[in-house]
């Protein structure tokens, strides 16, 4: 299989909805780590206690950026995403089992919220899951109809 099978992409006119939603989510989240390196960037990757988190956060931060207008423009669709699945593996990873569990671990610290357990991980993780599955989506499919991977490298078989 050559490269050009996987910069393809179906012609789903309904596909843009997907890249619209986990684009414009990424992109905003991405500019918010840099216009707020305390609340969203840096200083949250702390206070999550990932390693190296001035170089973590804004790593991040740009990758969310420039993945959310490839995203946007239905451009390398599928590699784009690939970096976005992992952001929100790792996010749910370190942020959200530690609610499941009811406490830190490997260094990852819980945050105080009135109830812990799968309920809460279930509603504190809603848009990490939504994010993930559609960046899973796009990884799957592609950018559809109205993408730039349609324009330049045509259908999927």
């Amino acid at each position: 299989m050559n490269l050009t099978h996987y910069l393809q992409t179906d012609t789903e006119k309904t596909t843009i909805l997907i890249r619209f939603l986990v684009g414009v989510v990424f992109l905003s989240e991405g500019v918010q780590k840099f216009m707020y390196p305390g609340l969203r960037g840096p200083g949250r990757f702390e206070g999550i206690g990932i390693p190296f988190p001035e170089f973590s956060g804004y790593m991040v931060g740009g990758f969310e950026i420039v993945c959310g207008l490839l995203v946007l423009a239905g451009f390398l669709t599928r590699f784009a995403s690939a970096p976005l699945i992992v952001i929100m593996l790792v996010a749910l990873f370190t942020t959200k089992l530690p609610i499941l569990l009811g406490t830190g671990f490997w260094g990852f610290n819980l945050r105080e919220l009135e109830h812990y357990g799968l309920l809460s991980m279930l509603h504190e993780s809603r848009n990490d899951m939504a994010m993930l599955i559609g960046s899973i989506f796009l990884w799957i499919r592609g950018g559809g109809y109205w993408s730039v991977d349609l324009k330049i490298w045509g259908k999927r078989d």
